[in-house]
Protein backbone atom coordinates (compact mmCIF):
# COMPACT_ATOMS: atom_id res chain seq x y z
CA UNK A 1 0.00 0.00 0.00
CA UNK A 2 1.04 3.22 -1.14
CA UNK A 3 1.88 6.10 1.76
CA UNK A 4 -0.83 9.25 1.03
CA UNK A 5 0.42 12.65 2.61
CA UNK A 6 -2.44 15.52 2.61
CA UNK A 7 -1.07 18.73 2.05
CA UNK A 8 -4.42 20.65 4.07
CA UNK A 9 -6.58 19.27 6.66
CA UNK A 10 -9.59 21.52 6.03
CA UNK A 11 -12.97 19.94 6.00
CA UNK A 12 -12.76 17.68 2.98
CA UNK A 13 -9.69 16.59 3.30
CA UNK A 14 -10.66 15.65 6.80
CA UNK A 15 -13.80 13.75 5.88
CA UNK A 16 -11.36 11.91 3.12
CA UNK A 17 -8.88 10.80 5.88
CA UNK A 18 -11.68 9.66 8.57
CA UNK A 19 -13.16 8.07 5.99
CA UNK A 20 -10.06 5.89 4.31
CA UNK A 21 -8.72 4.74 7.96
CA UNK A 22 -12.11 4.30 9.32
CA UNK A 23 -12.86 1.76 5.83
CA UNK A 24 -10.30 -0.33 7.88
CA UNK A 25 -8.56 -0.43 4.18
CA UNK A 26 -5.74 1.84 5.26
CA UNK A 27 -3.81 2.26 8.19
CA UNK A 28 -2.77 5.48 10.42
CA UNK A 29 0.90 4.70 10.14
CA UNK A 30 0.37 4.49 6.19
CA UNK A 31 -1.18 8.17 5.86
CA UNK A 32 0.61 11.72 6.65
CA UNK A 33 -1.04 15.58 6.70
CA UNK A 34 0.68 19.02 7.03
CA UNK A 35 -1.77 22.16 7.55
CA UNK A 36 0.06 25.47 8.85
CA UNK A 37 -2.38 25.87 11.48
CA UNK A 38 -0.17 23.21 13.74
CA UNK A 39 -2.60 22.79 16.73
CA UNK A 40 -5.61 22.27 14.63
CA UNK A 41 -3.82 18.94 12.66
CA UNK A 42 -2.09 17.83 15.85
CA UNK A 43 -6.29 17.64 17.32
CA UNK A 44 -7.09 16.33 13.99
CA UNK A 45 -4.21 13.52 14.10
CA UNK A 46 -5.26 12.14 17.61
CA UNK A 47 -9.09 12.32 17.04
CA UNK A 48 -8.44 10.32 12.99
CA UNK A 49 -5.15 8.42 13.25
CA UNK A 50 -2.90 10.02 10.75
CA UNK A 51 0.87 11.32 11.59
CA UNK A 52 1.18 14.64 11.83
CA UNK A 53 3.93 16.57 10.30
CA UNK A 54 5.40 20.00 10.46
CA UNK A 55 6.18 21.33 6.82
CA UNK A 56 5.02 20.08 3.81
CA UNK A 57 7.89 19.23 2.32
CA UNK A 58 8.27 17.23 4.45
CA UNK A 59 5.12 15.81 4.00
CA UNK A 60 6.08 15.02 -0.20
CA UNK A 61 9.22 13.65 1.03
CA UNK A 62 7.60 10.13 2.92
CA UNK A 63 4.64 10.31 0.53
CA UNK A 64 4.05 7.77 -2.43
CA UNK A 65 1.06 9.85 -3.22
CA UNK A 66 0.66 13.54 -2.21
CA UNK A 67 -3.29 14.80 -1.79
CA UNK A 68 -3.45 18.43 -2.08
CA UNK A 69 -5.86 19.87 -0.29
CA UNK A 70 -5.31 23.28 0.03
CA UNK A 71 -7.41 25.92 -0.74
CA UNK A 72 -7.43 26.61 -4.70
CA UNK A 73 -5.52 30.05 -4.59
CA UNK A 74 -2.79 28.49 -2.52
CA UNK A 75 -1.66 25.79 -4.72
CA UNK A 76 1.16 27.53 -6.61
CA UNK A 77 2.31 28.78 -3.24
CA UNK A 78 3.02 24.76 -2.16
CA UNK A 79 4.02 23.32 -5.14
CA UNK A 80 6.44 26.50 -5.80
CA UNK A 81 7.64 25.25 -1.66
CA UNK A 82 7.83 21.52 -2.95
CA UNK A 83 9.56 21.46 -6.46
CA UNK A 84 12.55 20.21 -4.95
CA UNK A 85 10.66 17.13 -3.54
CA UNK A 86 8.09 16.29 -6.35
CA UNK A 87 10.04 14.90 -8.62
CA UNK A 88 8.57 11.32 -9.32
CA UNK A 89 5.49 11.74 -7.16
CA UNK A 90 2.02 11.16 -7.49
CA UNK A 91 -0.25 14.30 -7.00
CA UNK A 92 -4.00 13.67 -6.57
CA UNK A 93 -5.90 17.31 -6.73
CA UNK A 94 -9.22 18.60 -5.06
CA UNK A 95 -8.56 21.37 -5.41
CA UNK A 96 -11.76 23.23 -7.13
CA UNK A 97 -11.49 24.29 -10.59
CA UNK A 98 -7.69 23.13 -11.32
CA UNK A 99 -7.28 20.48 -13.81
CA UNK A 100 -4.62 18.38 -15.11
CA UNK A 101 -3.60 21.02 -17.96
CA UNK A 102 -2.83 23.42 -15.24
CA UNK A 103 -0.98 21.31 -13.09
CA UNK A 104 1.31 20.65 -16.33
CA UNK A 105 2.21 23.78 -17.11
CA UNK A 106 3.71 24.47 -13.70
CA UNK A 107 5.25 21.29 -12.46
CA UNK A 108 7.50 18.17 -14.38
CA UNK A 109 8.27 14.87 -14.15
CA UNK A 110 4.99 15.01 -11.68
CA UNK A 111 2.53 12.70 -12.08
CA UNK A 112 -1.56 13.80 -11.34
CA UNK A 113 -4.59 13.13 -11.22
CA UNK A 114 -7.42 15.38 -10.37
CA UNK A 115 -10.31 14.56 -7.87
CA UNK A 116 -13.60 16.45 -7.47
CA UNK A 117 -14.96 14.09 -3.51
CA UNK A 118 -17.84 15.48 -1.47
CA UNK A 119 -18.03 14.83 2.45
CA UNK A 120 -20.24 12.09 2.11
CA UNK A 121 -17.44 10.47 1.90
CA UNK A 122 -16.90 10.15 5.26
CA UNK A 123 -19.62 7.53 6.11
CA UNK A 124 -18.77 5.29 2.46
CA UNK A 125 -21.59 7.51 0.55
CA UNK A 126 -19.44 9.62 -1.44
CA UNK A 127 -19.54 10.75 -5.17
CA UNK A 128 -15.63 10.77 -6.66
CA UNK A 129 -15.23 12.48 -9.98
CA UNK A 130 -11.92 11.70 -12.07
CA UNK A 131 -11.11 13.92 -14.34
CA UNK A 132 -10.36 12.16 -17.67
CA UNK A 133 -7.05 13.59 -18.50
CA UNK A 134 -4.03 12.73 -16.67
CA UNK A 135 -0.71 11.09 -16.50
CA UNK A 136 -0.78 8.40 -13.51
CA UNK A 137 0.73 5.25 -14.22
CA UNK A 138 -1.95 2.54 -14.84
CA UNK A 139 -1.39 1.04 -11.31
CA UNK A 140 -1.19 3.98 -9.42
CA UNK A 141 -4.72 5.35 -11.28
CA UNK A 142 -6.09 1.36 -10.24
CA UNK A 143 -4.78 1.67 -6.49
CA UNK A 144 -6.49 5.50 -6.47
CA UNK A 145 -9.34 4.57 -8.00
CA UNK A 146 -9.54 1.68 -5.22
CA UNK A 147 -8.52 3.74 -2.01
CA UNK A 148 -11.09 6.66 -2.86
CA UNK A 149 -13.85 3.61 -4.52
CA UNK A 150 -13.66 2.25 -0.71
CA UNK A 151 -15.87 5.34 -0.01
CA UNK A 152 -18.10 5.50 -2.52
CA UNK A 153 -18.80 6.24 -6.28
CA UNK A 154 -16.05 6.86 -8.92
CA UNK A 155 -16.83 8.29 -11.62
CA UNK A 156 -15.09 9.34 -14.89
CA UNK A 157 -15.67 12.59 -15.98
CA UNK A 158 -14.68 14.05 -18.98
CA UNK A 159 -12.86 17.97 -18.14
CA UNK A 160 -15.62 20.18 -20.13
CA UNK A 161 -17.48 18.55 -17.48
CA UNK A 162 -15.92 18.56 -14.33
CA UNK A 163 -17.52 21.95 -13.42
CA UNK A 164 -21.15 20.93 -13.80
CA UNK A 165 -20.24 17.87 -12.13
CA UNK A 166 -18.66 19.62 -9.24
CA UNK A 167 -21.54 21.88 -9.01
CA UNK A 168 -24.40 18.87 -8.82
CA UNK A 169 -22.12 16.21 -6.39
CA UNK A 170 -19.54 18.35 -4.36
CA UNK A 171 -21.66 21.41 -3.50
CA UNK A 172 -24.90 19.43 -3.88
CA UNK A 173 -24.64 18.18 -0.31
CA UNK A 174 -24.91 21.60 1.30
CA UNK A 175 -28.03 21.94 -1.14
CA UNK A 176 -29.95 18.81 0.36
CA UNK A 177 -28.73 19.86 4.10
CA UNK A 178 -30.50 23.27 3.42
CA UNK A 179 -33.75 21.26 2.39
CA UNK A 180 -33.05 19.23 5.20
CA UNK A 181 -33.39 21.71 7.71
CA UNK A 182 -36.38 23.84 6.30
CA UNK A 183 -38.69 20.69 6.27
CA UNK A 184 -37.57 20.06 9.85
CA UNK A 185 -37.99 23.36 10.91
CA UNK A 186 -41.59 23.08 9.84
CA UNK A 187 -41.99 19.94 11.94
CA UNK A 188 -40.75 21.45 14.55
CA UNK A 189 -43.43 23.98 14.33
CA UNK A 190 -46.61 21.93 14.24
CA UNK A 191 -44.94 19.76 17.16
CA UNK A 192 -42.18 17.73 16.46
CA UNK A 193 -39.11 17.53 18.84
CA UNK A 194 -35.87 18.82 16.91
CA UNK A 195 -34.23 15.66 16.75
CA UNK A 196 -37.16 13.44 15.37
CA UNK A 197 -37.94 16.28 12.81
CA UNK A 198 -34.23 15.67 11.66
CA UNK A 199 -33.95 11.56 11.60
CA UNK A 200 -37.66 11.74 10.02
CA UNK A 201 -36.32 14.05 6.99
CA UNK A 202 -32.93 12.50 6.87
CA UNK A 203 -34.05 9.05 6.45
CA UNK A 204 -37.12 10.11 4.33
CA UNK A 205 -34.24 11.60 1.92
CA UNK A 206 -32.11 8.76 2.32
CA UNK A 207 -34.70 5.97 1.88
CA UNK A 208 -36.04 8.35 -1.60
CA UNK A 209 -32.54 8.43 -3.22
CA UNK A 210 -32.04 4.91 -2.64
CA UNK A 211 -35.12 3.65 -3.61
CA UNK A 212 -34.77 5.75 -7.43
CA UNK A 213 -31.04 4.30 -7.53
CA UNK A 214 -32.49 0.90 -7.02
CA UNK A 215 -35.31 1.14 -9.10
CA UNK A 216 -33.94 3.51 -12.02
CA UNK A 217 -37.60 5.25 -12.38
CA UNK A 218 -37.51 8.49 -13.43
CA UNK A 219 -38.06 10.77 -10.13
CA UNK A 220 -41.28 12.02 -11.83
CA UNK A 221 -42.75 9.04 -12.00
CA UNK A 222 -41.73 8.10 -8.41
CA UNK A 223 -43.23 11.35 -7.00
CA UNK A 224 -46.70 10.42 -8.99
CA UNK A 225 -46.30 7.21 -7.05
CA UNK A 226 -47.07 9.09 -3.79
CA UNK A 227 -49.24 11.58 -5.15
CA UNK A 228 -53.34 10.28 -4.82
CA UNK A 229 -55.70 12.32 -6.80
CA UNK A 230 -57.20 14.92 -4.81
CA UNK A 231 -54.64 14.22 -1.65
CA UNK A 232 -52.03 15.72 0.74
CA UNK A 233 -48.96 15.45 -1.28
CA UNK A 234 -50.43 16.98 -4.41
CA UNK A 235 -51.17 19.45 -2.86
CA UNK A 236 -47.57 20.00 -1.12
CA UNK A 237 -46.10 19.27 -4.31
CA UNK A 238 -47.74 22.03 -6.31
CA UNK A 239 -47.13 24.83 -3.35
CA UNK A 240 -44.11 24.03 -3.82
CA UNK A 241 -43.69 24.74 -7.87
CA UNK A 242 -45.53 27.86 -7.16
CA UNK A 243 -42.92 28.71 -5.01
CA UNK A 244 -40.37 28.33 -7.57
CA UNK A 245 -38.37 25.27 -6.11
CA UNK A 246 -37.49 24.13 -9.25
CA UNK A 247 -36.41 27.22 -10.55
CA UNK A 248 -34.48 27.78 -7.20
CA UNK A 249 -32.75 24.82 -8.30
CA UNK A 250 -31.79 25.32 -11.76
CA UNK A 251 -30.98 29.15 -10.93
CA UNK A 252 -28.55 28.09 -7.88
CA UNK A 253 -26.57 25.64 -10.45
CA UNK A 254 -26.76 28.63 -12.64
CA UNK A 255 -24.90 30.47 -9.75
CA UNK A 256 -22.50 28.32 -9.84
CA UNK A 257 -21.77 27.64 -13.12
CA UNK A 258 -21.36 31.75 -14.19
CA UNK A 259 -18.44 31.85 -11.77
CA UNK A 260 -16.29 28.77 -14.12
Amino acid sequence: MSKIGFIGMGNMAKALASGFIGSGEVEGSQMYAYAPNQDKLLKNAEEIGFIPLKSASALVRVSDIIILACKPDQIKEVLEETKDDLAGKSIISIAAGWTYRMYAEIVKDVRIQCVMPNTPSMVGEGIFLFEEEGNLRPDELDEVRWIFGTLGLVVTMPKNLMGIGTAISGCGPAFFDLIMEAFADAGVKYGLPRDIAYNLIAKTMAGSAKLQLVTGKHPGVLKDDVCSPGGLTIKGVVTLEKNGMRNACIECIDAIMKEE
